[in-house]
């Protein structure tokens, strides 16, 4: 019996495999995805759930690329995932396939021991990951700017991605996703900060904190320790946290695609790769960071810039088009959503695109 339902479960998963190769040729995919993740380990991130107990249940049948188990009715996703994934962080591995938030005793599961879809595709839509952007936080909501989310809208903000089991996830890990060899979570998101203001510190790093989020901070490198700017030593605690990874938003924030009258080709281009490179150079040099993410001035960019990121190794770079990126998203063009003050809750779930529907004509 345990033979009969492993391998039926086994030729519908491989099936499914198929016919997502197929898809996959079909949408112009690069390479082929490969079978075991490579990226690098994700930076050291704030406290983490208290360890799961562990899996002691028992194992029907197994290949190279699944387990089928039974667990016990003191186990969850985490336990199973620590024990057959070797990390307690991929338990949404098992509860994205088996379309489960919790495990029930007695109920076999199917523990996917490669990575199955790394693309997010399935004949009825296809995932996208919506990369939203804040700029200032405050203590309390003002309209006098709408650039400022006050810590209660972004505190709730962060409480319903939890509640509605959403995986807030590094801006790094989508370059696995990019290149169709990792998948994410069905519900990813990521949370991106722009321009460096000291509210970031002071607001939004205690909720980053409270809530083990990770975000992205892209700072101009002119702007540090000016007015109301980070100074370089709250950017280290930004950086020592594990939660806040810093990146470029250029040196001047000036919009890269225009020109200053009588600039020339030569100068313009000069000038551009300035941009690129002064602060990659100086985030690496002052901060435990690797640079290699960029965040356009404005949300413009044109060859020549996307020439100056290229030659300075940036890997991704966003823009403020809004909406969701699938995985034949271009990556130094990725798109991102802006979160606002005057945004309720109600428009704050509208902005989380995390897939669309496929419709064949």
């Amino acid at each position: 019996m345990a033979d009969a339902v492993f391998h039926g479960l086994l030729r519908r998963a491989t099936a499914a495999s198929a016919w997502l190769a197929g898809a996959c040729v079909l949408a112009g995919c690069a390479g082929t995805p490969a079978e075991a993740p490579r990226d690098a380990p994700a930076p050291r991130a704030a406290a983490a759930p208290a360890a799961a107990p562990p899996a002691t249940g028992e194992v029907l049948g197994r290949s190279d690329r699944f387990v089928i188990y039974v667990p016990r009715s003191d186990e969850t996703l985490r336990s199973v995932a620590a024990r057959f994934l070797g990390s307690e962080d991929r338990y949404w591995v098992i509860g994205d396939f088996n379309n489960i938030t919790r495990p029930e005793a007695g109920q076999p599961l199917v523990v996917p021991l490669k990575p199955i879809n790394p693309a997010g595709v399935t004949a009825e839509q296809y995932q996208t990951v919506p990369i939203l952007c804040y700029h200032r936080f405050g203590g309390s909501s003002s309209g006098a700017n709408k650039m400022v989310v006050s810590s209660a809208n972004f505190a709730a903000q962060l409480e319903w991605l939890k509640r509605n089991d959403y995986h807030v996830v590094r801006l790094s890990q989508l370059v696995g996703y990019l290149e169709g060899r990792q998948p994410l979570p069905k519900r990813s998101v990521v949370i991106t900060i722009d321009d460096g203001y000291e509210s970031v510190y002071r607001h939004a790093l205690p909720l980053l904190r409270k809530y083990n989020f990770p975000a992205t901070l892209f700072a101009y490198t002119d702007f540090i320790g000016a007015g109301d700017a980070l100074t370089w030593p709250q950017m280290q605690e930004l950086a020592a946290s594990g939660l806040v990874d810093i990146q470029s938003h250029s040196k001047t924030h000036r919009n890269l695609i225009e020109r200053a009258p009588g600039e020339t080709d030569d100068r313009y281009r000069q000038l551009i790769d300035t941009e690129a490179r002064a602060p990659r150079e100086l985030l690496e040099r002052r901060l435990p960071v690797q640079v290699r993410h960029f965040a356009y001035p404005y949300g413009d960019a044109n060859e020549v810039v996307l020439d100056a990121l290229t030659r300075n190794q940036y890997q991704l770079a966003v823009t403020v088009n809004p909406g969701g990126n699938a995985f034949f998203s271009q990556p130094l063009m990725l798109r991102r959503t802006m979160i606002f003050g005057d945004h309720d809750l109600e428009a704050f779930k509208a902005k989380l695109q995390i897939s669309r529907g496929i419709s064949l004509p």
